[in-house]
């Protein structure tokens, strides 16, 4: 059963289209820190892909991988997966600012990558992964979880590509988490591992307004990080806000932070809204707030009236199918690179933005 209350191990499964036999697409899992290692192979194993490696300096995360994916083989060195002409694409959750160096063998093997989020912790490894990219011709792809595997953020996506609200005008993104500071990593209050708020969870957002806004760029209008009430933790940003203008126009804002109360069922009641020319959708992605958990709700207004969609298992979380087809077939219908770059490249820079901005108040 899914823990819908722990957000660093939520990990959904669905009754998927498989798109592959068994051995026709196969993965290795490499780098086991962070629990969404488990969702990106979910999703895949449930498209029909078929999981071979995993490899971890770890004993113990390998063995607990092992218990929740039996059959696996364990590699003893990287190598092993690097070299295995059966593996088409690895998969990784390690550490955030060792997986563009991991991506980069990877590509530089002759495989596809399937990181989670944040990809990048730096700008400067946002254009060294580019540069291989550009030479391998590989797939360097990103686990853009809040909206790739949840039914009502992409029910959303693909309602608002059919015209139900027309053309979208403005995207409002709140995304709270829970800290869960007990059971947290000691890397993860490290910003040199995580690379900031922005970096990490805020990538989620602009990833969300790019693809409901259409846009294939945007400019920042302000970007904002702090630390409000955690002491103890200095290099632990708990709050952040961007503002972005796309480059149709559309606008956006979000807030992200790690204060999701002791009290509610899920890790955060992310919630999004959407205004377009034609109607408007609110989306309460994880529950509805002292009524259903878990649950995935989209309402939606527009011309024809008012509707409640629960969207909860319903979607067949189709990314990741679309992802195996892209990387057997050289095409780009999952996602392009160009637009899981620009994601990344723009919460980068928020994130650069709200630390000069700090700087500068405390100077």
């Amino acid at each position: 059963m899914v823990d819908i209350s722990d957000g660093a191990n939520y990990a959904p499964t669905a009754k998927a289209e498989v798109v592959v036999g068994p051995g026709e697409f196969q993965f290795a899992a490499v780098g086991l820190d962070h629990g969404h290692i488990n969702g990106q192979c979910n999703g895949l194993l449930d498209a029909g892909a078929t999981l071979k490696w995993v490899y971890d300096p770890d004993p113990q995360k390998v063995a607990e991988f092992v218990q929740r994916y039996p059959g696996v083989q364990v590699a003893d060195r990287m190598s092993q997966v690097l070299t295995d002409s059966d593996i088409n694409l690895v998969t990784s959750a390690v550490i955030p600012n060792d997986r563009a160096e991991l991506g980069r063998q990877v590509l530089a093997a002759g495989k596809d990558y399937f990181t989670d989020k944040s990809p990048f912790t730096s700008l400067e490894q946002l254009s060294m992964v580019r540069d291989v990219v550009s030479v391998t011709r590989r797939k360097y792809m990103v686990y853009y979880a809040e909206r790739l595997h949840n039914d009502a953020a992409w029910t959303a996506g693909e309602m608002i590509k059919a015209g139900a609200i027309g053309r979208v005008l403005q995207v409002l993104n709140i995304a709270p988490h829970r800290l869960a500071r007990d059971t947290r990593p000691l890397w993860f209050f490290d910003k040199d591992c995580t690379g900031g708020i922005l970096t990490d969870i805020g990538s989620h957002q602009v990833e969300q307004f790019l693809t409901y806004a259409g846009c294939h760029d945007a400019s920042i209008n302000f970007a904002r990080v702090a630390n409000m009430n955690n002491p103890t933790t200095p290099d632990l940003e708990d709050f952040g806000e961007i503002s972005l203008t796309g480059d149709n126009g559309a606008s956006f804002y979000t807030r992200v932070d790690w204060f999701t109360p002791d009290g509610l069922r899920t890790w955060g009641d992310g919630r999004t809204f959407i205004v377009g020319t034609e109607g408007t959708m609110e989306l309460r992605k994880y529950l509805d707030v002292a009524r259903e958990a878990p649950s995935s709700r989209l309402f939606l207004v527009n011309g024809e009236g008012e509707q409640e969609i629960e969207c909860l298992g319903r979607s067949g979380f189709p990314f990741f199918g679309q992802l195996i087809l892209d990387s057997l077939n050289r095409t780009e219908h999952a996602m392009t690179q160009r637009h899981a770059f620009k994601a990344a490249e723009i919460s980068l820079l928020a994130q650069r933005q709200a630390e000069q901005a700090l700087a500068s108040a405390g100077d």
